[in-house]
Formats: C-alpha cells, sequence, structure tokens
C-alpha cells in the first residue's frame, strides 16, 4: 500500500455487466438482431481494425455476444495512470477472465487482478475483504447499489449500459435498447467520459491532502533548527515539501495561531491553513494503509 501512495495511485474496483460492457445470450438475440449483429463482427474482422477499435464479439464457446461500452479503452488507459485497477463481477470465473481478455487483451491494466462470484466471501454480495487495499483507498464503479451494502461510501453508482434488448428486458424495462435504437453512448460525453472526470478530481484532492509545499507558522520553536523538527521531517516522509519563506508554490500553511501574518495569508491567498495535528493525522493514515 505505501508503495502504491508513492507512485500517487489508489484502488479502483470495477464491475462488468452494465458497466464495462454489456453481453447477451446468444438465444436472446431475434433473428433480425441475429443477423445484424453477425455483419457488424465481420466487418470489424475483415477491416483488421486496431484491437482498442474493436468492440463488439461472438462467443461462441459460451454462447454470447458481448458488446463494450463507448470510451472504455481510452477510460481503462487514463483510469490506469491514478489507479491500481482491479475487476469484480458476479459472473462466474471463466466468464470473467474472458471479458477481461476482451478488454485487456495485452494485460496492461489487469493482469490477474480479476474477482469473480467463485472468489467472493458473500453470495450475492460484493465485499473489500478480498481486495488487497486498505477500504479508504479504495473507489468502486458499479451500477448495482445493493451489491455494496458495506461499502457504499466507496461507491461511484454508473448508469447502466443497455446496449442488447434482452437487457431492457432483464430489468423489466419498457424501452428500447441501444442496438433496437439504432445508436449508441457518445464517446465524448457519455458515462465513461462523465465518471473520468470525476475520478481525477477525487485523485486530486486525495493526494493534494497528503502532499504539497507547507509552510510553518510558529510552528517550530524559534531555538529549534526547523529541518530538523520530528513534524518537519514527517511531512518530507509524506512527499510534501517544506519551507519556512512564503511564496506562490506553497499549497499549505501549518500554524497553531490563525491570527500570524502567515496565517492571514493563506487565507488571502486561498491557501490551505491547517493544524500541526493534521500532519499527524496524514501520518496515521498512511501508517494505517500499510
Amino acid at each position: 500500500m505505501k508503495n502504491l501512495l508513492r507512485h500517487k495511485k489508489l484502488y479502483l474496483i470495477l464491475d462488468l455487466d452494465h458497466t464495462l460492457l454489456n453481453s447477451t445470450l446468444l438465444a436472446h438475440l431475434t433473428p433480425e438482431e441475429e443477423e445484424y449483429l453477425n455483419n457488424q463482427t465481420k466487418s470489424q474482422t475483415d477491416s483488421r481494425q486496431d484491437a482498442s477499435r474493436v468492440d463488439l464479439f461472438k462467443l461462441d464457446f459460451i454462447h454470447m455476444m458481448t458488446k463494450l461500452r463507448p470510451f472504455v479503452h481510452t477510460f481503462l488507459k487514463e483510469a490506469s495512470e491514478m489507479f491500481d485497477m482491479y475487476i469484480y463481477t458476479m459472473g462466474d470465473r471463466p466468464y470473467a477472465l474472458e471479458m477481461a481478455r476482451l478488454l485487456d487483451p495485452n494485460k496492461d491494466f489487469f493482469n490477474a487482478k480479476v474477482i469473480s462470484r467463485d472468489d467472493g466471501t458473500q453470495r450475492y454480495q460484493k465485499s473489500l475483504d478480498v481486495v488487497l487495499g486498505q477500504e479508504s483507498a479504495v473507489l468502486i464503479l458499479d451500477d448495482t447499489e445493493n451489491a455494496w451494502t458495506k461499502h457504499k461510501d466507496n461507491l461511484i453508482l454508473m448508469e447502466r449500459y443497455h446496449y442488447f434488448k434482452s437487457s431492457c428486458r432483464q430489468f423489466g424495462y419498457n424501452c428500447k435498447s441501444l442496438l433496437e435504437l439504432g445508436k449508441d453512448e457518445n464517446k465524448p460525453d457519455g458515462a465513461f467520459a462523465s465518471v473520468l472526470k470525476a475520478l481525477k478530481q477525487v485523485h486530486s484532492m486525495f493526494f493534494d491532502e497528503l502532499g504539497g509545499d507547507l509552510a510553518g507558522s510558529r510552528v517550530f520553536p524559534t531555538r529549534y533548527h526547523a529541518a530538523d523538527h520530528h513534524l518537519w521531517k514527517m511531512a518530507e516522509q509524506l512527499g510534501a515539501m517544506c519551507m519556512t519563506e512564503l511564496d506562490p508554490s506553497v499549497t499549505h500553511v501549518i500554524s497553531t495561531d490563525v491570527g500570524t501574518e502567515k496565517s492571514r495569508w493563506a487565507v488571502k491567498e486561498k491557501k490551505f491553513l491547517v493544524n500541526p495535528q493534521w500532519i499527524e493525522g496524514c501520518e496515521f493514515f498512511v501508517a494505517e494503509a500499510t
């Protein structure tokens, strides 16, 4: 965990069905749907498209058709720079591994980090007890809130992806699927583009709290060399750059007195003004996470 934080990464748990992709049994396709989808998969194969552009797969050996959600490849690539990612599905392990192969053929993002219902500790529930990470450093992306009754604070609820008609019927929706409407989600402003912005904000907020350039105000005794103070050393170990003088690069001012000149400067310049105990709290969090 400490190594992960050092690389400024958190954990991201990703659901499969209706979040990253949509699958249907071949038997649930109408003849018209099957003909259209067969032509689409053949067209993608014949054109020898780059793997990142292929999004429709007919999987005869498991009697399924799978459609990847638009923007998923870009999402995974950008999210992998901020998060250590896991797949977590209520599907069985063979299905989970096959979906991971479609999403990540080069094993750049998940590798062996695939959790299926066969690995879970509770039936019909997902739990972070099978994830090797501190709960406070984990985000979850899933379309089903009830699957995470113990971890709702970690959950970002995803809009369900209903590409196939059978998917709408499964949830009792009296509406047409994206396939029936002859369209798909829009990549630039679809569900993944929106949630990626949110993940970037969360990531930035998390590490802005743990790192930055710190200036001390009445924290270090005048007889004490500031760099030798335990709080200074603790802050540096957390990734901060410490200084005693103010300049525009300062992000946090550490002070025991809000009336000092440096404290007033922090408020005026919209910097973080925090108590010395904040550093100790950050250190405690990292220690617990490791």
